[in-house]
């Protein structure tokens, strides 16, 4: 990705839907010939010269302090994802050049045992994703849940994959266009932390040439934290679920985070998700050996 064009467009995206009415502006005359704040008025919120600000959005951040970035913030209204999306562009445009090692493929993560154990531990779907929505792990209840998506054989399964590539997304997510949202701005905003790793890069360039739909959400720049909400999907054996989850990073394994789901008690979601758990535990029987002393044709 070309950095200076991505803070440009990132830094327009936001500065174009700010009205001056938003911004506590008044807006002289009716003819504004762009569509939000212009740039001097953004530099007068954010505190710097129309000059530096137009530096900024041009796509030289290098050398940007942490007071200058904290007013472009507030001036443009920037949510908290959006801010740390800011302050990793700002990161990457002061570091020197990555070597070339670094924009090679990463070795194979191995993950720890004790993780699997954990998650094995936990009675509700559980699992672990990287950074590029890579299951790279799961207890017995999440492969149950996300059958569709582990139906394709590539491994590790990829549930940004899925939502944009396998049609069978949009019967399986009920609010397929929100997941696709969030998608497209969890994986940007990845890639504003992660612009060197191959395999974040390989996956975004897929979907982009495989998905228009893809490439239109990335066109937007919205970047989005993943931490708390409420996912409604329709499973092929269950019925209807919703259920809450919580995204907790890993602190000790950089790039992993725990995803757990729960269904609130005493609703059509529990009992689904109890049935699940039925369902599971059949699809893990082995299939029954033959008795070769009583078939009749040995």
């Amino acid at each position: 990705m070309d950095d200076r064009a991505e803070i440009q467009d990132f830094l327009a995206s936001r500065r174009a839907r700010i009205t001056p009415e938003q911004a506590g502006l008044p807006a002289y005359g009716g003819n504004r010939r762009v569509k939000g704040l212009r740039r001097e008025e953004v530099a007068m919120l954010a505190g710097v010269s129309v000059d530096y600000y137009v530096r900024l959005e041009r796509g030289n951040l290098s050398g940007a302090s942490d007071g200058v970035l904290e007013g472009v913030a507030r001036a443009l209204q920037l949510d908290d994802s959006e801010r740390e999306h800011l302050f990793d562009l700002a990161r990457r445009a002061s570091a020197p050049s990555a070597p070339s090692a670094a924009r090679r493929k990463a070795p194979a993560r191995r993950l720890r045992p004790a993780l699997q154990h954990m998650l094995d531990a936990i009675d509700a779907p559980a699992w672990i994703r990287d950074d590029r929505h890579d299951l790279v792990a799961t207890n017995r209840l999440a492969r149950a849940l996300y059958a569709p998506v582990l139906a394709d054989p590539r491994r590790p399964a990829n549930t940004a994959r899925f939502i944009y590539l396998d049609p069978a997304a949009r019967e399986f997510f009920t609010d397929w266009d929100k997941a696709a949202d969030d998608i497209a701005a969890i994986l940007r905003a990845a890639a504003g932390r992660n612009p060197y790793d191959k395999a974040l890069t390989d996956l975004i360039g897929e979907l982009s040439t495989r998905s228009e739909v893809f490439r239109r959400r990335w066109a937007d720049h919205n970047v989005r934290h993943h931490r708390t909400g409420v996912k409604r999907i329709h499973h092929p054996a269950v019925g209807d679920l919703e259920l809450h989850f919580e995204a907790m990073t890993l602190t000790s394994d950089p790039g992993l985070t725990l995803i757990i789901y729960t269904a609130a008690p005493d609703t059509p979601s529990a009992d689904n998700l109890r049935l699940l758990a039925t369902w599971a535990a059949t699809q893990d029987q082995p299939a029954p050996t033959p008795d070769l002393h009583n078939d009749p044709h040995p």
